[in-house]
Formats: structure tokens, C-alpha cells, sequence
């Protein structure tokens, strides 16, 4: 008896240590994270303070390109005819396997690695999406696949997508219009989040369009008569569309920013603009929409005896859920287990809870089991869900702020600029790697992952919502 269970339980500590390393490419991708852990922190921090918004990303992209220059990537630049849009390249042949990075920030979120609001540069950009963290944890799990790459142990092609201005253009958009994704097998995609998971929903469908609205001047008091109102039309362009609100489908979200109204308050204004999105969680849905948007402007123009003009700007489509590749993530991100928290990082957390009005109960640590994919999730839009409708997308999330934590906010900067953000940048590196991995040594894993694309896909033709033309780099 205690020989069986001597030989248990030595039985077991061989497991464990077998375990630990039964995959020594895997573990290699653990081991060279952890070692480049305060080159990829440094990393992350420089953009995090270089603050820049959609196409203006010049000193963000210029240092990760710097990065993957050092570790022998081949760089195309200018992808789409984007300046910071780039591809970093190692290896030859399949399986082609990419990973995507995002590095802009957002306007007026500039602020301190301190739990409370208190800006580092009143009035600039903040990274309230985490990008700062995005765009360095994809490269350094792009990085590890490349030196087994170089060594010989693994065989293929890693690449890194630069991707641009996905807070405000969707330069990905553009980029898959270029052949960036002709022939990728599979890509790799995290972001950052308030929970750690396997991301299996599939976010919603966006449009953006421009309408302007042309009136003609005249003295507001002496002769308004004289006067065709284009505020009055983007007036009731508004008063239509919350009019509307009423009579769409619980999926749908309607936004709008008003951006030029008038300029003087004794004139009458011959010209107003206003940017309109809309979503839904179908892209049929949300074009029923966007048509019956264009009715409204048109409507609003009649009235006021304007003119009107709609223009394009972009849209992006819903996330082509992979759930093949999910289930492989999601293994990995358990062999990993939960971020641990020191109690300082826990009381930061509290501290940003306090100050947005949120339960102080600190950070979530748990991985999250792999999800049912919902029909009509809730959250944003990312121009991901492009590149998921030409190529297989397998995505996921990392803490890197506390659950809860209003995204889009100064709460989200504060945390990507200090150890909370980082210890989830170095969890989504792993996790990155580890599945790239797994797709280098398992063809047929590969296989699998592309036969549910084209299943789901069917005989959908993707066209992306852009116009013709170039991008639009110098609209900001």
C-alpha cells in the first residue's frame, strides 16, 4: 500500500514536470516573453506616452518597426497606402500565420498613472483602448514564433500587421483592399479587456457617413428671411434620427457628433456637418438602417429648402466567429492559469473602481470558460471583423484594467501605463504564442480552423464598406 502510493505520487511529480515542459516550443515561447518582459514593458510605454491619434501614429509605428528590425523581421511599410500601416515578415513558406497589432490612441484621454482622473497633458490623446499594449504584446508573441523560426524548429511564415487608426477609419479596411490577407492561413488577434478569455463574439456591424448640409447666409435679425438655414436641416436631422430611435431593433445603435453648426450666433448658417454611425449586430440590419438614415437627411434637407450631401467614410463588418481555433486558445490560456495580482495592483484597482463609481471588489482573476457565441451580443465594433470574413480570425482577451472599468476613459489609460496593463500585455504574449505554436506543429488543426471558416462563410462575397480612393490620412 505505501509503495503504490510512493509510486503515486512519484508518478504524479513526474506529470507535473512533464507537464511544465511537454511542449518545448511552447515553453520556449513562455520562457522568452518572461526574459524580454522589461524591453516589451519599455516598449509599451513609449507609445503609451507618445499619444497619438488615427494616421498620426508616426513615433508609435516608427518604435515598433525599430523593434522588429532588431529581431531580423522584414518590413513593408506604407501597406495600403497607409504611412503608419506596416507588415513585419520572418520565414518563408506555409503555413503563413499573422498577428494583428493596433497602436492608436483616442482624443482627450490624456492622463496619469494615478487612480483617479488627473491628465498628463490636458486636452491630448490617451490610449482608452489599451493599444499601447495591443500592438507590443502581438509583436513580442510574433517575435518568439520568429526565433524558432530561425533556429529551425518551427517552419513557415510569422508576420506582424501594423494596423492603424482602428478607433476612428478602420485602416485595416484598407490594408485588406492592398492583398495584406491574400494568403495568410490563419491570423491571431487579442485585445485589451476588464476579463480574461477566449473571445467568441462577434460584436457588431458599422457604418460611418458624413452629411453636410448647404444653406444660404443672411443677417439672423435684419433679413432671416433672406436665409435657408443648414443648422436648422442638422437640427432636424437629429430631431429624426432620436424620433427614429424608437422603432429599430433592440440591437441597433444609433451615434452621432455634430461638428459644424454656425459659426456666429447673428448669422444664419449656410453650412452644418455632422458624422452618423450606426450598428447592429447583423450588417443586414444595420444597412436597413443606414438607408433609412439617408431618407432622414434627405428629409430634413426639404424642409429647410437646403442642400445635402452623404459621403462615405467607412464600415466594418461583424466577427465570423472561429470557434475551432477558440477551443485550441482557450487551452492554452488554462495551462496558463489567472493573472496573480500583487495587493497594491488590487488597491489601484479599487481606487479606479472609487472613482467610477464602481464596486471596489479589485481585479477579477480567473480565466473565463470558453463561451456560447450569442446571436445578438452586446459591445463595439472593430475592424477585425474584416479581416475575419477573408481570413480565419482566432481572438481573445486579457486584463489589463478591473472589470467594469468604463472603456474608452481616462480609468483604461492610467492602467495600460502601469504593472496591471503590463502583466496582461505579457498573459496576451503567451497566449499569442502558445496558439501560433499549435498551428506551426498541427496542420491539420489548420485545417479544421479553415473548413469552419468556409462553412460559415458560404457563398458571402466580402466587400468592404470604404469608398474609392485612397485613405483618408490627412482628414484628422
Amino acid at each position: 500500500m505505501k509503495y503504490t502510493l510512493l509510486l503515486l505520487l512519484v508518478c504524479l511529480g513526474q506529470f507535473s514536470i512533464t507537464a511544465q515542459h511537454e511542449n518545448p516550443q511552447k515553453q520556449k515561447v513562455l520562457d522568452f516573453v518572461d526574459s524580454n518582459f522589461r524591453d516589451l514593458t519599455s516598449l509599451s510605454d513609449k507609445i503609451w506616452s507618445f499619444e497619438e491619434e488615427a494616421f498620426q501614429e508616426n513615433q508609435s509605428a516608427a518604435a515598433l518597426i525599430a523593434y522588429a528590425e532588431k529581431q531580423g523581421f522584414k518590413i513593408t511599410k506604407n501597406i495600403g497606402d497607409m504611412p503608419t500601416a506596416f507588415v513585419a515578415e520572418y520565414g518563408s513558406g506555409k503555413p503563413v500565420i499573422g498577428i494583428l497589432g493596433e497602436f492608436d490612441a483616442l482624443p482627450g484621454l490624456s492622463q496619469k498613472t494615478v487612480p483617479y482622473k488627473d491628465p498628463l497633458n490636458e486636452g491630448m490623446p490617451g490610449h482608452g483602448c489599451g493599444h499601447n499594449l495591443f500592438g507590443v504584446a502581438s509583436l513580442g508573441a510574433a517575435t518568439s514564433i520568429k526565433n524558432m523560426i530561425a533556429s529551425g524548429e518551427l517552419k513557415g511564415t510569422i508576420r506582424f500587421y501594423g494596423t492603424p487608426a482602428e478607433e476612428k477609419y478602420f485602416g485595416k479596411l484598407w490594408m485588406i483592399r492592398a492583398g495584406a490577407f491574400d494568403d495568410v492561413d490563419v491570423v491571431l488577434d487579442w485585445h485589451p479587456s476588464g476579463e480574461t478569455k477566449t473571445e467568441v463574439q462577434k460584436g457588431l456591424a458599422l457604418v460611418d457617413f458624413m452629411v453636410e448640409f448647404y444653406g444660404q447666409a443672411a443677417h439672423a435679425s435684419a433679413d432671416p428671411w433672406n436665409g435657408r438655414s443648414a443648422s436648422d436641416a442638422l437640427e432636424l436631422y437629429t430631431t429624426g434620427i432620436n424620433y427614429f430611435r424608437e422603432h429599430v431593433e433592440p440591437t441597433v445603435r444609433i451615434h452621432y457628433h455634430i461638428q459644424d453648426a454656425g459659426k456666429v450666433v447673428n448669422v444664419v448658417p449656410d453650412y452644418a456637418r455632422i458624422w452618423t454611425r450606426v450598428r447592429d449586430t447583423r450588417r443586414e440590419g444595420m444597412e436597413k438602417v443606414w438607408k433609412h438614415m439617408e431618407d432622414i437627411a434627405k428629409g430634413a434637407a426639404l424642409m429647410t429648402k437646403t442642400d445635402y450631401k452623404i459621403t462615405l467614410i467607412s464600415g466594418v463588418h461583424e466577427i465570423l466567429v472561429n470557434r475551432v481555433g477558440s477551443e485550441a486558445m482557450q487551452k492554452n490560456m488554462e495551462y496558463l492559469g489567472a493573472i496573480e495580482y500583487t495587493e497594491n495592483e488590487q488597491e489601484f484597482a479599487k481606487g479606479i473602481q472609487k472613482a467610477t463609481n464602481k464596486e471596489e471588489v479589485g481585479i477579477e482573476s480567473i480565466i473565463t470558460p470558453l463561451e456560447e457565441t450569442l446571436e445578438h451580443p452586446r459591445g463595439g465594433s472593430t475592424d477585425v471583423g474584416d479581416v475575419s470574413w477573408v481570413v480565419p480570425v482566432v481572438r481573445m482577451r486579457a486584463t489589463t484594467a478591473p472589470k467594469g472599468t468604463p472603456w474608452h476613459s481616462w480609468a483604461v489609460v492610467a492602467c495600460g501605463g502601469m504593472s496591471i496593463g503590463h502583466k496582461g500585455m505579457a498573459y496576451a504574449a503567451k497566449t499569442l504564442g502558445m496558439t501560433a505554436v499549435d498551428l506551426f506543429e498541427n496542420p491539420a488543426l489548420i485545417t479544421k480552423i479553415q473548413d469552419e471558416f468556409k462553412e460559415k462563410k458560404g457563398d458571402y462575397e466580402y466587400k468592404g464598406i470604404i469608398p474609392d480612393g485612397p485613405p483618408p490620412v490627412g482628414d484628422n
